[in-house]
C-alpha cells in the first residue's frame, strides 16, 4: 500500500506525555513552518550585488481550530491556566505533537512543537443566520519545530 500522498485530514494533536484519550481533536492544523531570515551585507564600492547570509531561524505560530467543547479537557484546562494568570508566574510550556495519520490510525509522521505556549484563545462569531458550528481557535508561540 502507498502512503504517497497522504490525505491531510487525518490526524490528531496531543500534548507531549498525555494520555490519548484527553480530547485534543481539531478541524484544522496550520502554522507548521520553519523560516532562515536572511541577512544582507552591502559590501562598500560594490553595487552589483550584496552578500546574503543566513540569519536566525524562526517560527509561524501553531494555529488550532475545533468545535468549542463545553467540559474541559487538560488541554483546554491548561491553555485556560497560562491566558489567565495574570503574569504572576512563570508561564508552563509543553510540548505539542500533531501526528498525520495513516488510514489504521497510526502516526505517518509527527511535527514536534517544542517548549509551547498558548498565546491566543479566540472564540468564532455567532450568528443566528447561519447553520455553523461554535468554532474555537487556539494560537501556539514555540520555540522550535522538529519533523520525524
Amino acid at each position: 500500500m502507498s502512503y504517497y500522498p497522504p490525505v491531510g485530514f487525518y490526524f490528531k494533536v496531543q500534548i507531549s506525555g498525555a494520555s490519548s484519550d484527553d480530547d485534543a481533536a481539531f478541524s484544522e492544523v496550520s502554522g507548521l513552518d520553519t523560516e532562515i531570515e536572511i541577512e544582507e551585507i552591502k559590501e562598500g564600492g560594490e553595487n552589483a550585488f550584496s552578500h546574503r547570509l543566513p540569519g536566525r531561524v524562526k517560527y509561524g505560530n501553531l494555529v488550532l481550530k475545533r468545535g468549542i467543547l463545553a467540559k474541559g479537557s487538560q488541554f483546554a484546562q491548561w491553555c485556560q491556566s497560562v491566558l489567565q494568570s495574570e503574569w504572576n508566574g512563570a508561564v508552563q510550556c509543553q510540548d505539542l505533537n500533531v501526528f498525520l495519520l495513516d488510514a489504521s490510525g497510526q502516526p505517518l509522521l509527527t511535527w514536534n512543537c517544542a517548549h509551547a505556549w498558548p498565546v491566543k484563545w479566540s472564540v468564532g462569531a455567532f450568528n443566528a443566520n447561519q447553520n455553523d458550528i461554535a468554532v474555537e481557535t487556539l494560537e501556539f508561540a514555540y520555540r522550535q519545530l522538529r519533523r520525524s
